[in-house]
Order: C-alpha cells, then sequence, then structure tokens
C-alpha cells in the first residue's frame, strides 16, 4: 500500500527538494509498512531511520498537549468549559482583560480569540520568568468563535498542565519513542542553519519560543520517532490512550475545519482528497504530518526535516502531503 507513496517521497528527496523523511502507516489490524529516505545532516552521512527522531514541530499541540488535557477531563480536575482563572488565578492580574474568562476548550480549537503567535523569545529572561511574563502581558484578543491558529493558546495550556500536576512539562512522562530535549542529538533529523542561535540544529527544539520556554511548551518542543508516532497512532485510534468518551469528544466537530485540536478533512485538507470523511490531521512546521482514518482503520504519518537547513526554500511539502494520502487512500484495501 505504501509503494506508489514510497515512490513519490523517494523522488522529493532525490530531487532536493526535502533532506529526508520517514513514511509510514499502521492499520489497526496490526499492519505496518515504512520506508525511510535521505540523511539525518546534510552534511553527515547517517541515514534516515525509523527510529531517527524528528521535531515534531506543532504535532506537540495534538499527540501531547490534547490527550493531556483531556486525561485531566477523565480525572475530574478539569472541564473542558472551566475559564483559565480555575487554573491561573495570576493571570492579567490588574488588567481589565477577558482572557482569565476564556476556556479550555476555545484555547484547544483555537477559538479564544488569542494572537496566532509572538516573539517571546526576544522578551529575555530565564523560563520561569518568561512564563510569568506570557500570563501577566495583555493579549490583544479578538472575538471569542472565530478561529485564529494560535501558538499562544497552546502555551498557555502548557502552563495550565504544569500547574495541574505540579510539574515541569519536560518531566512528563511519554510513551516510547517520544522525548522533550534529546538526550543524543545525533539519533535526530537536523533541522535549521539558526542565525539566532548561530549553529545547525539537530536535536535542540526548531521553535524559538519552545526554546526559550525551556525546550518543552504546549505548542511545540516534543520529538518522535516514525515508529514512535505510528505506535501511539494505532493506540489513539484503538481506544488505548484515552477513554471512550474522551476520545469521541477529541473526535468532535467543534468550530468551522476543527475538532479538538485537530483538523477535519475538508477541501485543500493536508491529507489529500481522497480520505474519509472521518478523517483528522495535522501537520507540524519542520515539515512533520499525521493523519487518522477512523472510517477506513488507518493512519499514515509522514515525518520530513523540510527547513534543513533553511527554512527559507521551497520544499513543495503541502503538494507532497496531499499526493501521498492520496496514492495511500487509493491504494487501501482495508
Amino acid at each position: 500500500m505504501l509503494e506508489k507513496a514510497a515512490q513519490i517521497v523517494e523522488q522529493a528527496v532525490t530531487s532536493g527538494r526535502i533532506p529526508g523523511a520517514a513514511l509510514g502507516l499502521v492499520a489497526l489490524d496490526g499492519t505496518l509498512q515504512m520506508a525511510c529516505f535521505g540523511l539525518r545532516h546534510l552534511q553527515k552521512p547517517d541515514p534516515i531511520e525509523p527510529d531517527t527522531l524528528f521535531d515534531l514541530a506543532s504535532l506537540t499541540k495534538v499527540l501531547f498537549t490534547v490527550p493531556q488535557g483531556l486525561r485531566l477531563v477523565e480525572e475530574g480536575r478539569a472541564d473542558l468549559d472551566d475559564p483559565l482563572s480555575t487554573f491561573l488565578p495570576e493571570l492579567a492580574w490588574l488588567q481589565d482583560s477577558p482572557l482569565p474568562k476564556r476556556t479550555l476548550r476555545q484555547l484547544l480549537t483555537h477559538t479564544a480569540g488569542l494572537p496566532a503567535w509572538e516573539a517571546l523569545y526576544t522578551w529575555g529572561g530565564e523560563p520561569p520568568t518568561l512564563k510569568q511574563r506570557i500570563l501577566q502581558h495583555r493579549w490583544a484578543l479578538g472575538p471569542v468563535g472565530e478561529v485564529v491558529y494560535s501558538d499562544i493558546g497552546y502555551i498557555l495550556l502548557g502552563l495550565v498542565l504544569e500547574r495541574v500536576r505540579g510539574q515541569a512539562l519536560a518531566t512528563f512522562a511519554l510513551p516510547e519513542g517520544f522525548c522533550f530535549n534529546p538526550s543524543r542529538p545525533e539519533a535526530c533529523a537536523a533541522t535549521e542553519e539558526d542565525p539566532w542561535r548561530g549553529r545547525i540544529l539537530q536535536g535542540e527544539v526548531h521553535d524559538e519560543n519552545s526554546f526559550a520556554l525551556g525546550g518543552a511548551a504546549g505548542h511545540a518542543g516534543l520529538f518522535g520517532s516514525l515508529q514512535g508516532v505510528l505506535a501511539y497512532a494505532q493506540a489513539l485510534m484503538r481506544g488505548e490512550v484515552l477513554s471512550k468518551a474522551a476520545l469521541a469528544e477529541m473526535r468532535r466537530p467543534q468550530q468551522g475545519v476543527w475538532a479538538l485540536g485537530w483538523q477535519l478533512a475538508h477541501p485543500g485538507f493536508s491529507g489529500g482528497s481522497l480520505c474519509s470523511r472521518q478523517t483528522l490531521g495535522h501537520t507540524g512546521f519542520t515539515g512533520t504530518g499525521l493523519w487518522l482514518d477512523f472510517e477506513r482503520g488507518y493512519a499514515w504519518a509522514l515525518l520530513t526535516h523540510r527547513v534543513h537547513p533553511s527554512r527559507h526554500r521551497e520544499s513543495g511539502i503541502q503538494e507532497l502531503r496531499r499526493a501521498v494520502g492520496n496514492t495511500i487512500a487509493a491504494a487501501w484495501r482495508g
């Protein structure tokens, strides 16, 4: 089922559009197929393999923050419609701001009115100080209900998780094949030659704001291998990660093309045009992506480091994802 899709990915690597990629498919019946191409680092001979760690970027949102938030709900420690002030009472202290009344659900679905991004890493300070600045900053809020894809919202969700659990995100237990702040940089696919840090990044998070927050944040920071991502996707779809009720809530349409953190299949969807209407997907800036087709019973992932050695080049990643998704769906015989 991966033969045609693998050929498309291999051509993208051999043409120089992306330096390396790991492609895989897993079915609920246990079928597993993987194919890897290219190098971890363009200046080194190490090949991409199924256990190579990729900077998952915004896949952190759906593989870490969303399920962690739903576990709080399962445990009765939070409700999706609780306001932020329940968990972060010092939020916007002494400010006439509506932000403390915005809910976990609104943050999870990008409908809290928060801005998309802010150069937090330029604010300075150690991670604990930066976190307090984020809580005290007077954020310019838009209307509730309007979808604005927001890293800021997920950074705040990460702070909620830390507050309720009483521990830093970097110390949370993670499934096999995942980590924050990898201990073996050489096992990772390199990302950008970063002018801010003055080096090619390998084994440290590409996202500047996550790096400034200590390498683990609600919006980015998670590293994962193809093997790990596929195993987790299979477990999630089988109902082994969340309860049946929580999984149903995660999948339920919330606003526009969004479910709880995930995008629903729609025209122009990153997973292509041939997936079932019961498909969820999400992508990461570094070139990663994961799609879950609940109707047909399979998940597929395409992990690349298309930002290596620079984000300022056209990799064709959007077209590549759709082409791969369509060929997989067309070949599926489940």
